[in-house]
Parts: structure tokens; sequence; C-alpha cells
């Protein structure tokens, strides 16, 4: 059993802030459209996106191209604490059961990353919830991240804060319970057969496959997240969805299957460019000589 090292701690903190910046104009337009087209909140019935490249060109035109960034404060904090510990509790874990990646069973691997997407989930679901309601608005933000914070507060209270904790932590669950084994054992497939080294080229392969399974498993949920994490509920009414299951039932019979996967290809352009630059960039600090 090997002992707990701090490099994939930091290093995943690292790789993972790289890639929210280089991704997060793809990110906003997957929320916009999940939000809309809703029958239960009306703020949001207006169908005003066809899809992620008429998203952005008119979030450009109407809201000038900083908006494209609207929420990036949260989304950068969530990333510090989110990925940090994700990736941390992922690699310690691994090394708890063996010492040597060539020994890991894909069996192992999925539990460990069911269990560090749910630990590093719900810790970081504030910043999750201050992201979602800043790019959901139309327009700039009204006030800085803090007077988010303080409004959504001030509001719901503490229970605001960590809505949709469940549904991020089920997401994370599902995403890093894919992902991360999906890249580990491609990337052990690739170097066993001879055909590819350990080189950025595997990486690269390595990533894409990942990013892909995690948004094809994800999305359903991710859904029913954004939405419930964009209601603004005073404290003591009513909520849209009472879980995973009653928001999932819910789009399904008054919006059909397929709203479930409302801005899926936003979603995987963004895991999919996300999971290439995060593991090329986590696997390059791996190598530095510290």
């Amino acid at each position: 059993m090997a002992a707990v090292s701090w490099k994939p701690f930091v290093y995943g903190g690292l790789a993972s802030l790289t890639a929210e910046f280089g991704t997060f104009p793809i990110d906003l337009t997957k929320t916009r459209l999940q939000v809309q087209g809703q029958t239960l909140d009306l703020r949001y019935k207006e169908i005003k996106y066809r899809g992620m490249l008429h998203a952005l060109l008119r979030i450009c035109k109407e809201e000038g191209l900083r908006a494209l960034y609207s929420g990036i404060s949260p989304a950068l904090l969530r990333q510090a604490s989110y990925g940090t510990i994700k990736i941390g509790t992922y690699q310690s874990l691994k090394r708890l059961f063996v010492s040597c990646p060539e020994d890991e069973a894909l069996l192992v691997n999925v539990c460990c990353g069911i269990l560090a997407g749910v630990v590093s989930s719900s810790i970081a679901n504030p910043t999750d919830v201050l992201k979602i309601r800043m790019q959901a608005q139309s327009g700039l933000c009204q006030g800085s991240m803090i007077g988010n914070f303080i409004n959504i507060y001030q509001q719901e209270g503490t229970k605001g804060l960590w809505r949709g904790v469940s549904l991020t932590a089920q997401r994370a669950a599902i995403v890093v319970g894919v992902e991360l084994p999906v890249y580990d054992v491609t990337k052990k497939h690739l170097i066993l057969s001879g055909f590819m080294g350990d080189t950025v080229y595997t990486h690269f392969l390595s990533s894409f496959t990942c990013g892909l399974a995690g948004a094809l498993a994800s999305n359903p949920v991710d859904v029913v997240r954004t939405r419930k994490m964009n209601q603004r509920v005073a404290l003591g009414s009513k909520v849209d969805y009472k879980g995973t299951l009653d928001g999932l039932m819910q789009i399904w019979k008054t919006e059909g299957f397929f709203a479930l996967y409302k801005g899926f290809w936003p979603n995987w352009l963004r895991l999919g460019p996300w999971n290439i630059i995060f593991f090329i960039t986590y696997e390059q600090l791996r190598k530095l000589p510290i």
C-alpha cells in the first residue's frame, strides 16, 4: 500500500483550472440550452436558442463577448476545490488498493471514482449553484460573485447554497465513475497494445473517449440538476422537482424523452475538450522532476 501523495491534489487542481477556463463559453451555452423551454418555470418558457452555435452567436450579439464568461469566478473557485479533491481522492484511493497502475482493476477504479465524485462535488456545491445562477442570467451578471452568494443566502438560507446537492453528487458519481476509469482503461490498453507508448497522443485518444462516455451517461441527470439549481425558491415555498427520479419523469412526461438530452452537444463538446486539456496538462505536470 503506497503512501498518500500531495501531487495528485495539486496537479489535479491546476489542470482543472486550465481546462475550465478554456472551455467555459461552451459550458455557458449548455446551461442556457438546458434551462429554456420549461413548462413549470415560466421565466424560461421561451426557446431562445436553436443550438450551441446559435446560442454562442446570439449571446455575443445581444450581451457582448464578456457574457460568455458570466459565472467564471465561481466556476474557477469550484474547480480549485472540486477538481483538487476529486483527482487527489481518486488517485489516493486507487493507491490504497494497488501500488502499480498496471495491476488496477476496472471495478476498483469505478468504485474509487464514484466515491471521489460524491465527496468532492458535495463539498463544492455552493460554487456550482453560484456558477449556474450567474450563467442562466440574460445579460452580464448584476453584482459580484460575493454579492450573488450573499443574495442567495439571504433569500434562501443555507439550503439555497446546497440546492441540488444530491443531484450534483449523483451526476458527479456518474461522471467521475465513468470518465476516470474509462480514461485509465483506455490508456492502459493503448500502451499495452504496443501501438502507442505513454505519449501525448495516447492521452488525447483516452481523454476523448472518456469525455464521450461521461456525456452520454450524465446528461439526463445534468438537465435535472441544472434546472433545480437555477430555481429561485423563497424559504418555505414549493419546489418543482422533488428529486432526481421525479425530475427525470416530469421532464420526460411534459417535454419528451429527448428533453433529457438537451444541451448534449455542448455538454459533449465541452467534456471532450475539457478532458483533453485536463489530462494532457495533468500528465505533463506528473512528469515534472519534483
